[in-house]
């Protein structure tokens, strides 16, 4: 039967869908007396998963996944712009970056007009959807940061999105929902959320809520309305229309293929029932997936006509109203009804969507890849500070031209929730490290340009990219060379450097030409066998450097005799009380077996018996019973109790005046080395792991764990995303009554920077140099998941196992480092806080032969910034403009010291130039701060904030201040001295 009026449909939806402007403008009229169900056509756009990004963008390799997203943006732009009434969202900004560029300007016009008048609506605004468990917060705000200016550039405020939408990541991180409010986002949308907590916050009408970001930032600056959607980011079952579908379309002619009819009434049940679990007279509907909308006309044909069938069953009693809509224009709606939301304040992980189905493999799948990630993050701020410090014409120096912005969008990309999470295929983690390494190449070019305009040399600058496996041609050829040891941070650092040497001793001098401590000492038959047996230099040089805040110094080594043996003294364990100390701590082995015995705090008279070892997880295959098995995506051990890599460890002690260390062997394919350096305030363990052998047809997962005498109560602390410290509870969720069915990967959480065990008065911490699953499985325990190799997938789309090949095709091998802290609970904060960020952005270490710079040492701050605050971003923003990020370090009453506020004066920072004027911006930079303007959520609103004097920028507690400065740059040179 035809509806009335059907032959008016399109006529009657092209004057429908008039809009009046961007945002919250543009929504289309609902009806306050039906429950009005918001459709929201959209398409997930994975920045590579199964394919590469290019892949993806081009629609290449269609037989591995149909996606082409040049097509799905050209479908969509031209079927928005045939009917008025239609809307669309998008998120990914590194496939629009690149679709915008090959546009010709009619089409871009086009666009232009769509977002103004809200039809195509920009939700997100990152880059990519970030992950949110393996992504550091520096390269998740950056991320967002460059996606946002992007989109602000070409679209102005309509650009910039209200909504945040993080549909797909395994779970969702407390310091992002902080990240997200403090950029001006009014709300958050979810996907994935465990399902216990899904299904208890469905019987209590709670998917909705306010989700409170910081314990630090006074109300409602980190707080942000929170909507978990009905299913995941799909359609309701039955409603798909995509090609990639295989619901039949809606059907409305007279002929015996006619379903208008049951599809409407399916619908109608579907909204009824999804109303059931939310709180207002809206709900709001996904329409899209994966990839879809390459032929857009199939959706929108297909919803437009719902829309007008289902709103037709009003003249017949129907109380159910559809529209299109987005999901600001859904988000204003709950904003009207004023209701008051419930509190959220933990966060959303572990993910689970099955009894034993925790997504908590990801958390340390692809070490290697991890471990790039972070060192690439920590590099481009070396490049971007460096090419702030030196001016506009550090792109064209003397070794050519050198560009950040490849770094940038690098690793942007690597932040996507199938990158850093170790969730993609192999040859897209192949790809991504590609990308990467281009971008290291073009930073590279810039900083040797930096380095030489303020240090006054055109010396060809060497950068050692293996020094891991102790590999440099320059100091294993050269008899007279330099060393240039470049400071990210904002406080002076101490930095060991280790480089590969053939000859016996060196003489190394300071930026003053004072002698240096320094020592050749052998290679360890580790680092031998990783950089393929006997090749390379026998012997490292072994000095401690040190640089000012934001700044280098130079240290020049000679060589003074060319033999190839060396007398240091050590031997193998035997010793009757095997022990490595320094003036801070003292490290006690057991001589029979060789493992970790215990830790002594000198200074504070603490002692610690503590045990360490390496252990494996046997990776559950599934089985007819119970199918999950461990897979990049779900971690499911086989058994609760891991096996021992080995019961005891073949150890050789290794003691000088520069170091201290003992080397253990635990088997063929593990080893670590323990090591002091006089001056250090931790143990640093360096670990070498793989290739883990799955010969016995079975996967495994390794993990570090450390084991002590102290009562936890079941309690462990992890970070968020590196910044903020959670309490975690084992077999405990704060907001459901847990019931718990895997007790190990149940109780893992994502480990971005450091885990700690505590009790009244000692605290263990455990730093970590990328991305790791950790928890504390027994009271007085610890461990990190550091490598895992499997032999099946986990059957969560992946279609493959994650069994990385490595560089010979045996079996990925993986070098890391944990730092070991010991200190009382009240003091522990002031070591931890500043260690981890040195881990994030280390020192980068460059060569040159000869002398080197003619300037030996240079800051570019005039002073160091208070030791409770961070130098987060600095980078040029056009000519004469730059970004700057100031962060407190500290969470309320974490220290006494560190979490009282400071106050920085911005005038006089800068050695390299000089401020001018300056403008507080939101937390993305996009967006000047006064401007901003947020919904509130019947929450207590926040202190105003005082008039911005630059010469007194004072910061609380975890609050993170951006500045967009005009500056004026100084000669090079003048003002560029010492500290």
């Amino acid at each position: 039967m035809a509806v009335p009026g059907a032959a008016a449909l399109p006529l009657l939806l092209l004057l429908s869908g008039a809009a009046a402007g961007c945002g919250y403008q543009s929504c289309p009229p609902t009806r306050p007396d039906m429950l009005n169900v918001h459709l929201v056509p959209h398409s997930h756009d994975d920045v590579g998963w199964l394919k590469t990004v290019d892949q993806y963008y081009y629609g290449v390799r269609n037989k591995d996944q149909h996606a082409g997203v040049q097509y799905i943006l050209d479908s969509v732009v031209a079927h928005l712009a045939a009917v008025p009434s239609r809307r669309f969202v998008y998120a990914e900004v590194a496939f629009l970056a690149r679709w915008w560029q090959q546009q010709d300007p009619a089409t871009r016009r086009l666009v232009r007009e769509l977002v103004q008048q809200g039809r195509l609506e920009l939700v997100g605004g990152g880059w990519c959807m970030s992950d949110e468990a393996a992504a550091h917060y520096r390269g998740a705000l950056e991320q967002l940061s460059l996606g946002r200016r992007f989109l602000r550039r070409l679209f102005g405020a309509c650009g910039s999105p209200r909504v945040a939408w993080q549909i797909d990541p395994f779970g969702h991180a407390r310091e992002l929902a902080a990240t997200f409010a403090q950029m001006g986002y009014d709300g958050l949308f979810l996907g994935r959320v465990d399902h216990q907590d899904k299904r208890a916050r469905q019987q209590r009408r709670e998917l909705e809520l306010i989700w409170r970001g910081s314990d630090s930032l006074e109300p409602p600056r980190a707080d942000i309305f929170t909507g978990i959607l009905p299913n995941v980011y799909n359609p309701p079952a039955g409603l798909c229309w995509d090609q990639l579908c295989t619901d039949p379309p809606v059907v409305d002619g007279d002929g015996p293929e006619r379903n208008v009819d049951a599809v409407v009434t399916s619908f109608l049940q579907a909204a009824a029932t999804q109303a059931q679990q939310y709180r207002t007279n809206h709900i709001l509907m996904t329409m899209g997936s994966d990839f879809h909308y390459e032929n857009a006309h199939l959706w929108f044909k297909n919803l437009d006509k719902l829309i007008a069938h289902a709103n037709a069953r009003q003249a017949n009693g129907s109380r159910v109203h559809a529209l299109y809509s987005t999901p600001s224009c859904y988000l204003r709606e709950l904003h009207r009804a004023n209701l008051t939301w419930p509190l959220k304040t933990d966060d959303f992980f572990p993910y689970s969507d099955g009894p034993h189905q925790f997504w908590t493999g990801y958390f340390s799948s692809r070490p290697a890849f991890k471990g790039y990630e972070r060192l690439s993050s920590g590099f481009l701020q070396v490049c971007s500070q460096l090419e702030t410090l030196a001016g506009p014409s550090v792109r064209d120096g003397p070794y050519g031209p050198g560009d950040s912005s490849v770094l940038r969008e690098a690793v942007a990309v690597a932040q996507h929730h199938d990158a850093v999470a170790g969730t993609e295929r192999q040859h897209v983690a192949d790809d991504y490290a590609r990308q990467l390494a281009e971008g290291w190449d073009s930073c590279q070019v810039l900083v040797a340009n930096a380095l030489s305009l303020l240090g006054g040399t055109k010396e060809p600058l060497v950068f050692c990219n293996a020094l891991n496996i102790s590999v440099c041609p320059l100091s294993e050829a050269t008899a007279h060379f330099t060393v240039i040891l470049y400071n990210p941070l904002a406080w002076d650092v101490t930095w060991p450097v280790r480089l590969p040497v053939r000859a016996t001793s060196y003489a190394v001098t300071d930026p003053q030409g004072r002698p240096v401590a320094s020592q050749v000492v052998p290679v360890s038959g580790v680092t031998r066998w990783l950089r393929g047996g006997a090749g390379g230099a026998p012997g490292e040089l072994l000095f401690q450097a040190w640089a000012p805040p934001l700044g280098f110094s130079t240290f020049e080594v000679k060589q003074l005799s060319p033999g190839n043996t060396w007398d240091t003294p050590g031997g193998p364990s035997g010793d009757p009380e095997p022990q490595i100390e320094n003036e801070h701590l003292r490290v006690r082995f057991d001589p029979v077996t060789g493992h970790l015995l215990e830790i002594q705090n000198l200074p504070k008279g603490i002692s610690l018996p503590v045990f360490q070892s390496f252990y494996w997880y046997n990776a559950s295959a599934g089985d007819g019973l119970s199918p999950q098995a461990s897979g990049a995506y779900i971690f499911r051990p086989g058994a609760p109790t891991p096996v021992p890599v080995a019961k005891r460890a073949a150890t050789h002690l290794l003691k000088t005046a520069l170091v201290q260390e003992l080397q253990q062997n635990f088997s063929q394919w593990c080893s670590q080395v323990l090591r002091l350096r006089p001056g250090q305030p931790y143990l640093e363990l360096e670990w070498t792991v793989g290739p883990i052998p799955v010969g016995d047809g079975t996967g495994k997962e390794v993990i570090s764990r450390f084991e002590t005498p102290l009562r936890t109560a079941g309690r462990f602390y992890t970070d968020s995303n590196g910044r903020q410290v959670l309490e975690r509870r084992r077999d405990f969720r704060p907001t459901w009554n847990l019931t718990q069915t895997e007790p190990v990967a149940g109780n893992y959480y994502p480990v971005n920077t450091r885990i700690f065990i505590k009790d009244q008065k000692v605290q263990l911490t455990v730093l970590t140099d990328r991305s790791q699953g950790g928890s504390s499985l027994q009271d007085g325990s610890l461990e990190l998941m550091v490598h895992r190799r499997l032999l099946h997938d986990d059957n969560r789309g992946l279609g493959e196992a994650l069994d990385e090949p490595g560089a010979d095709g045996r079996g990925l091998v993986v070098r890391g480092r944990h730092l070991v802290l010991l200190d009382t609970v009240g003091d522990a904060p002031e070591q931890h806080r500043p260690r981890a960020q040195e881990m994030a952005t280390p020192p980068t270490v460059v060569l040159a032969p000869g002398t080197g710079p003619h300037l030996r040492q240079v800051s570019g701050l005039r002073r160091a910034l208070p030791p409770n605050i961070h130098l987060l971003s600095l980078e040029p923003r056009g000519a004469g403009a730059v970004l700057l990020r100031l962060e407190h370090l500290y969470q309320v009453g974490e220290s006494q010291n560190g979490s009282r506020a400071a106050t920085v004066d911005l005038t006089t920072l800068f050695s390299a130039f000089t401020v001018t004027s300056v403008q507080e911006m939101a937390l993305g930079g996009d967006v000047p701060l006064p401007s901003l303007s947020r919904l509130l959520w019947n929450t207590p609103t926040g202190a105003p904030r005082a008039r911005l004097d630059p010469r007194r920028v004072r910061l609380q507690p975890m609050e993170i201040r951006t500045f967009l400065a005009s500056v004026r740059y100084r000669g090079l040179g003048q003002g560029l001295g010492g500290p």
